[in-house]
């Protein structure tokens, strides 16, 4: 990195090189592969019908559920032949410089090891299930591949203007938390709401939260939630939309004219939003996960 651009001080385990990758991917108990397979099953009961066509057409080109944590070589292998990307192993979050480094070669990072029993419903860093069943199967569409790669280019950009909280909303309303028109209604393409068994319906169907169509501009400058359902969710038209909106965008302007923190509320509805849902906010008001409220 260039003198004076500031890195995430996370120590770094001696085994992984200054690219944080492992070795190699490691090998699963029994026990933990029996974990994948029924968080396999689990989110197979809720998204079909709510997932977007390009992932449920990638879980199923790539067979996410023959059985077992998938094989990294092999899942490279095909994405490879598909749309040039590769999955590599990686001990725990990364430095967002190396983690921006790798997208930008297209190469996805994926945590090593994957959730226990005790964390089976909720884990706060990202797992191998997260990682590989979330983000691996969007990958296998040419525009959203292409999309990752991108935003990977981007994150040095960002870094040089200190403007990685902004770029981070941007990773959380789409990456992670987005939704696209498909067939006139929102279906879900984000792996933290594909890889979470309440989300989907919620994200959805709920009548607390905010759909809003995105903006790049609004979203950047919008705060989110981490540790519980979202607020409000950005709806996208198209992959191709997507694409363009980033891309296309001056973002050394933007950057420019951005404040230190958010402008946004994540619960804020302003007057320049297209809004497809104007939500009650009941859950978050009552208190949210912590009060035990039922996502509504």
């Amino acid at each position: 990195m260039p003198e004076g651009v500031y890195t995430a001080p996370l120590k770094r385990p001696e085994r992984v090189g200054e690219d944080w990758l492992e070795p190699a991917q490691r090998s699963y108990t029994a026990d933990e592969n029996a974990i994948w397979d029924e968080l396999f099953a689990r989110q197979m009961e809720v998204l079909p019908g709510r997932a977007c066509n390009a992932f449920l057409q990638g879980l199923e080109r790539l067979d996410l559920g023959r059985g077992g944590v998938p094989d990294f070589g092999r899942l490279s292998d095909e994405l490879g032949a598909l749309t040039g990307w590769s999955v590599v192993p990686v001990p725990m979050l990364i430095p967002d410089h190396v983690f921006f480094w790798h997208l930008a070669n297209r190469r996805f990072p994926a945590g090593n090891f994957i959730r226990t029993r005790e964390t089976f419903d909720y884990i706060q860093e990202p797992d191998v299930f997260h990682d590989v069943f979330g983000h691996v199967p969007m990958l296998t569409d040419p525009t959203y591949a292409d999309y990752m790669q991108e935003y990977g280019r981007a994150g040095w950009k960002a870094m040089r203007y200190n403007r990685l909280k902004s770029l981070g909303a941007l990773y959380w309303y789409t990456v992670e938390f987005g939704l696209v028109m498909e067939g006139g209604e929102p279906k879900v393409y984000g792996a933290g709401i594909l890889s979470g068994p309440a989300e989907a319906v919620f994200a959805l169907e709920g009548q607390s939260p905010n759909r809003i169509m995105l903006n790049v501009d609004r979203v950047m400058r919008t705060d989110y939630v981490i540790d519980d359902l979202q607020p409000t969710y950005f709806v996208i038209e198209s992959f191709e939309d997507l694409y363009h909106q980033t891309v296309e965008r001056d973002f050394d302007r933007l950057y420019r004219g951005l404040g230190a923190g958010f402008t946004y509320a994540n619960m804020a509805v302003i007057d320049v939003d297209d809004v497809l849902h104007r939500g009650t906010l009941e859950y978050h008001l009552r208190g949210g996960r912590g009060s035990g409220a039922t996502p509504v």
